[in-house]
């Protein structure tokens, strides 16, 4: 394909990358403020991202998001109940729930009751030690060393060897179930500081009759379809502008760095340089700016027909230039495919990406023709004899024998229908079998949600969430931005959070990029009981 002339490849003040939750987002609040000169670039031929519905069968799956997380402040809630999604008539049907050992014999349900409540009571006091003074007891370092260090005094209380056993079992299928819920391979990966960090939503979890994919349409409903591109797999984002320099401008550095060398190192500046990637003179932190990564250009504006744009390449030849991009990739893909930005990202955002976990959580899905478990019955927690080993055993043990065995239940979707998660290892093995959702190979995602490894912290989705600006005579403008469920520190790992991600950067660019073309009141969604929206419109200001 012979190569696009500079001034014929197509030029935006703003592209997104990606057209999943927060770059839906983030489009839909660019039209809401009369806004277009914008475009949406989409590795799939779907929009959704890890939002997605399989059709088997006339029977319709689920295969990533599956729950509304909270009622109170969360958007996601507002949007469903707005476009008659929720349908808040019907009666909740009771959550009835049991427990199986391997040889069938089914649990006690005061003995279920009572290791759950504690094994409550432990988790919260590992999320206290977020906000508290005090410290865990010594090299205690995650979740999983405190609460099986909780678990162990519980159960030395238990005389009979087989009621201890029954606890244990109960307590490990928990265990289990915490990391599809916190998206890792054991609890022993998750920092223990830091678990208190996620905000839960009151409301618990809220499904949607029509499925969570059905919340798509009112999200794209504003956004022109020819807006976003399907099938455009982004290869590179050469970010760093570099103004051409003239043999004049070269000689007459020359002439000074001879003549007066200290004045030529107050003038030398970075336009003219390639970074060396462990070099820290082509980025300059402004510390009196602390919400942003400020790069200095020289205080100059590209001119409108230079190439000094942002460029953007896709898999498929297809070259794009903007002045400003939102990055909503997956925390995932951020860190397996470094190579995507020229030059590299800032290195503490770099830094941050591999530091946090991004983990493998699957669903499998069992159709019935005719209704499988008893009426009443919702849940089945399964209490496999083998439990989660430690990660030096998880290495060598045979996967293909032993991967099932981190299913912690089969929970009815419907009459028909039973859903199991299974998440780490066990999910990464598993994705070659059955009906099941495979979002670890999804090269678009490479995971399912971000979490806490142990060594990570807020600080990093912070950096992480910062945006990069360019320093002008005008002032600081957002050259990248960046949203997704991974650069919210409160909400990360849910779709709320990546749709407040993708408005918020959607509003810095309405406040510092399109303010040169129309000076329109700013539009945030916001009411009385969008007190999340209502938080950070106020951030903004």
């Amino acid at each position: 394909m012979a190569e696009n002339k500079t001034s014929d490849i197509p030029k935006y003040k703003v592209i997104i990358l990606g057209a999943g939750m927060a770059g839906l987002s983030a489009a839909s609040h660019l039209m809401k403020n009369k806004h277009t000169d914008f475009l949406v670039l989409e590795a799939r031929d779907r929009i959704g991202g890890r939002i997605a519905v399989y059709n088997s069968d006339d029977v319709k799956l689920e295969m990533g998001a599956n729950w509304i997380h909270g009622v109170l402040g969360n958007p996601m809630y507002e949007v469903a109940m707005a476009n008659g999604l929720i349908d808040i008539v019907s009666v909740p049907k009771q959550h009835t729930v049991i427990a199986t050992t391997e040889d069938g014999h089914q649990v006690p349900h005061p003995i279920l009751q009572e290791i759950y409540e504690a094994y409550i009571c432990f988790l919260h006091r590992c999320e206290e030690y977020f906000l508290s003074q005090y410290l865990p007891p010594e090299d205690i370092h995650s979740v999983g060393e405190h609460i099986n260090l909780e678990i162990e005094l519980y159960l030395r209380n238990i005389v009979s060897p087989e009621e201890r056993y029954l606890r244990h079992l109960i307590f490990q299928c928990l265990l289990k179930r915490e990391t599809c819920i916190t998206g890792c391979n054991s609890m022993a990966d998750i920092d223990l500081l830091e678990l208190g960090s996620y905000t839960e939503l009151q409301g618990g979890n809220i499904s949607l009759p029509t499925g969570y994919s059905s919340i798509l349409e009112p999200i794209s409903r504003n956004i022109p379809h020819d807006k976003v591109l399907l099938n455009h797999r982004i290869t590179s984002v050469r970010w760093k502008y570099k103004p051409y320099v003239t043999m004049v401008v070269c000689f007459m550095r020359v002439v000074l760095y001879v003549l007066y060398p200290w004045a030529y190192y107050r003038q030398n500046d970075v336009c003219d340089r390639e970074p060396s990637e462990d070099s820290t003179d082509h980025i300059v932190i402004n510390t009196d700016d602390s919400d942003k990564t400020v790069i200095d250009v020289c205080d100059r504006e590209p001119s409108e027909d230079s190439t000094d744009h942002i460029v953007i390449k896709c898999d498929n030849g297809s070259v794009f230039h903007a002045r400003s991009v939102i990055c909503t990739l997956p925390l995932g893909v951020l860190q397996a495919e470094s190579h995507l930005f020229t030059p590299p990202l800032p290195r503490n955002k770099r830094d941050s990406l591999q530091r946090l976990l991004f983990g493998t959580v699957n669903k499998i899905f069992l159709v019935y023709q005719r209704p499988f478990l008893e009426p009443n019955l919702s849940e089945i927690l399964l209490l496999w004899n083998d439990t989660v080993q430690e990660k030096s055993e998880r290495q060598t043990k045979d996967l293909a024998d032993s991967w099932y065995k981190k299913i912690y239940s089969f929970a009815k979707v419907s009459d028909t229908l039973l859903l199991a998660w299974i998440s780490g290892e066990e999910a990464e093995y598993m994705e070659t079998l059955g009906l099941l959702s495979r979002w670890k190979k999804d090269e678009f995602t490479r995971g399912s949600y971000t979490a806490m490894a142990v060594g990570a912290s807020q600080l990093d989705i912070a950096d992480l969430a910062q945006p990069i600006c360019i320093k002008t005579p005008k002032g600081h403008k957002p050259v990248i931005s960046f949203a997704g469920e991974h650069t919210h520190s409160n909400f990360y790992s849910t779709v709320h959070g990546a749709y407040l991600t993708g408005r918020t950067a959607a509003q810095l660019l309405v406040s510092h990029v399109f303010t040169e073309q129309t000076h329109n009141e700013v539009i945030v969604d916001c009411n009385e009981t969008d007190m999340s929206s209502w938080i950070q419109s106020m951030s903004l200001q």
